[in-house]
């Protein structure tokens, strides 16, 4: 991601980051009814952190890692009540949860887990998109 854009490119980067979180969303939601649940999960977090990479591109925020990405959204957003804590807890819980299903040996995600995740992720979704959509 480029630190400094040109308004008008900006804006057309963060708009392909909340396309780009949608579109995940959709993924994830093939996975879920076709029962790969761990699957599910890493799509449910990709789409949750492009969304969160638009909304701190629309604050001119730079973050190099995922956990830079969590550490930022919490101090720049749920800290200061910009959004509710249960947003910061979705991220997060996303967060550790593809952390342990992409490297950690024998983790287990069922339908449960997987579908209130997904419920999780939609609203942080449109949560972000409207704030960001509103700010234009």
């Amino acid at each position: 991601m480029k630190e400094t854009l040109p308004e008008e490119n900006r804006n057309d980067l963060i708009q392909y980051r909340l396309s780009r979180a949608t579109e995940t969303l959709k993924e994830a939601e093939l996975l879920l009814n076709s029962g790969f649940y761990n699957a599910t999960i890493n799509r449910l977090y990709y789409a949750c952190y492009y969304a969160t990479i638009a909304l701190f591109l629309k604050h001119n925020l730079v973050t190099h890692t995922h956990s830079g990405a969590k550490t930022m959204l919490g101090l720049q957003f749920i800290k200061t009540g910009i959004f509710p804590i249960e947003i910061g807890k979705t991220f997060s819980t996303l967060f550790e949860k593809r952390q342990t299903g992409d490297y950690d040996d024998f983790f287990f995600c069922d339908k449960e887990m997987a579908d209130e995740l997904y419920a999780e992720t939609n609203k942080y979704i449109q949560t972000l998109s409207e704030y960001i959509n509103r700010k234009q």
